[in-house]
């Protein structure tokens, strides 16, 4: 039986802003850029919808630290809605936001959401650099929700080096090349077809940071303005956050919808979605070749549309995350896995993507109508994982109704995690790595994880600086994984891997 309308949770307006001018003190500050978004969706919704809203999620900021956020923009729109609240970091949460949004719909507690975010990072770097001070509102001295160290920075990923996304994703990529029986040259080919399909799309994506297509070769191959930042990426093959952009989706019933007069080829409907997650501690993770999470938030998704999807989005920040996705879906290599343009291309703000990722997906259902397409988020370091399922179509209530959180059936299917030994010196098999570069395109410094004879899990530095050991780990033709090396004690107190 389906849902009554005055119960159906649906998607009536976007609103997408790229502010770009040539002199930075004349871009919007972050709080102007989401008005403008919200303002953009009510339009598209035909008007009227800001003064009935009842929810209000804002995704979280990073280019300028504001306290009172939400109240902060409801000032700044006139409005006053019953529930408003500023969230915590993630690329997953706009995903999140917009499903729980559904569900609160679905559930009688809100007539009328929204859902927003945005950054002015482009303009703060070139203010910076320019020695402008923006005239927007003064940064607060004790900022909303901010960023502190998280377990994914422990001590241990600091003192090897191996702690910033761009260093982390790397371990996935090269235990996936691996485990899928590819050479890191196949590897680098796939992700250098994928990412030059979806940067045509953001060519031809209006509301795209960056419209210029690549070939394959133009995002793989190392240059001047494309350089290698940690093995295997180049600059093109990683995310672009230096924008000033905003997003927003305007969600109703679709009894409101209906009787505001709301064309029903404007109406996307919400299917239904999954969330799940890794230990954020990348050392505690049972394996590097996929992730059990990601797994179960697809597994989700696919029984909502067991016909299959007919357009995807899936989270972009590095290539092995997209590979890992279409291989769980079964999606061939040549399909398209963006109608934004992606992360490197298309860019958004730092927790955005989804947002922006979500407007971009419903003008193309408004475009050409489709039962179910998907739009997959991720945050973290391959850590929080949410799926949702959307289309032009009616939901089957049942789809609405399975439960969100699936954190159980990942952790049903986890390997064991291996013991983490730090003090052992010895015989190791290399698990994965990891090497960043310096902006001079040299090697900088790595490190291995591996596996002792007895399974235990071990963490060594790689000595960059050994022209032996790079050609091992940086090779194209073979991938080191699986190989046998050793393990010694330094006298830093940190394990050192070494050629057998």
């Amino acid at each position: 039986m389906p849902l009554p309308p005055d119960r159906t949770p649906v998607i009536i307006g976007v609103g997408e802003i790229n502010d770009r001018p040539a002199d930075p003190a004349l871009a919007l500050e972050p709080l102007a850029l989401l008005a403008e978004a919200l303002r953009a969706a009510d339009i598209d919704a035909g008007g009227g919808f800001l003064n009935q809203l009842d929810s209000l999620d804002i995704i979280h900021m990073i280019s300028w630290r504001y306290d009172r956020v939400a109240q902060r923009l409801t000032e700044r729109l006139g409005v006053n809605p019953a529930r408003a609240v500023y969230g915590q970091v993630g690329g997953e949460t706009a995903t999140t936001r917009i499903h729980e949004a559904a569900l609160r719909i679905m559930n009688g507690n809100s007539l009328v959401a929204a859902v927003c975010g945005g950054e002015a990072a482009n303009a703060v770097a070139k203010a910076k650099a320019a020695g402008i001070d923006l005239p927007w509102t003064p940064p607060a001295a004790t900022p909303e929700n901010p960023i502190v160290p998280s377990d994914h920075v422990t001590a241990m990923a600091m003192r090897h080096g191996i702690f910033q996304p761009v260093h982390i994703y790397p371990l996935y990529e090269n235990a996936t090349t691996a485990a899928w029986g590819l050479t890191p040259a196949e590897a680098l080919a796939e992700s250098g077809q994928a990412y030059a399909m979806i940067s045509e799309i953001a060519a031809a994506n209006p509301h795209a940071w960056g419209r210029k297509a690549f070939s394959a070769a133009e995002i793989t191959t190392p240059s001047a303005d494309n350089r290698l930042i940690a093995w295997p990426y180049t600059k093109r093959m990683v995310a672009n956050n230096t924008v000033n952009q905003a997003g927003a989706v305007l969600m109703t019933t679709l009894a409101l919808a209906r009787a505001a007069g709301i064309a029903e080829d404007r109406i996307i409907h919400i299917h239904g979605g999954a969330a799940a997650a890794e230990p954020m501690d990348y050392l505690t993770r049972d394996q590097y070749h996929h992730s059990v999470a990601q797994d179960a938030v697809l597994a989700q998704a696919m029984r909502i549309a067991p016909q299959g999807f007919d357009r995807v989005e899936l989270y972009s920040c590095f290539p092995t995350v997209p590979k890992m996705a279409r291989r769980t879906l079964g999606l061939a290599a040549d399909r398209p896995f963006s109608v934004t343009g992606g992360l490197s291309f298309a860019g958004a703000g730092l927790n955005c993507y989804m947002l922006q990722s979500t407007c971009a997906m419903v003008r193309s259902l408004r475009d050409q109508p489709a039962a179910r397409a998907l739009l997959y988020g991720q945050g973290g370091y391959v850590t929080k994982h949410h799926a949702l399922v959307i289309g032009s179509e009616a939901a089957d209530p049942a789809s609405l109704m399975l439960p969100k959180d699936v954190q159980d059936a990942a952790e049903a299917v986890r390997a064991p995690v291996p013991a983490l030994d730090l003090a052992y010196a010895g015989p190791a098999t290399l698990e994965t790595f990891s090497i960043v570069y310096d902006r001079d395109g040299a090697p900088s410094h790595g490190s291995i994880i591996g596996r002792t004879p007895d399974g235990a899990r071990v963490f060594g530095k790689a000595a960059v600086a050994d022209t032996d050991i790079c050609a091992v780990l940086l090779s194209q033709d073979a991938s080191p994984v699986g190989s046998t090396g050793s393990i010694s004690m330094d006298d830093d107190g940190l394990q050192r891997w070494a050629l057998a």
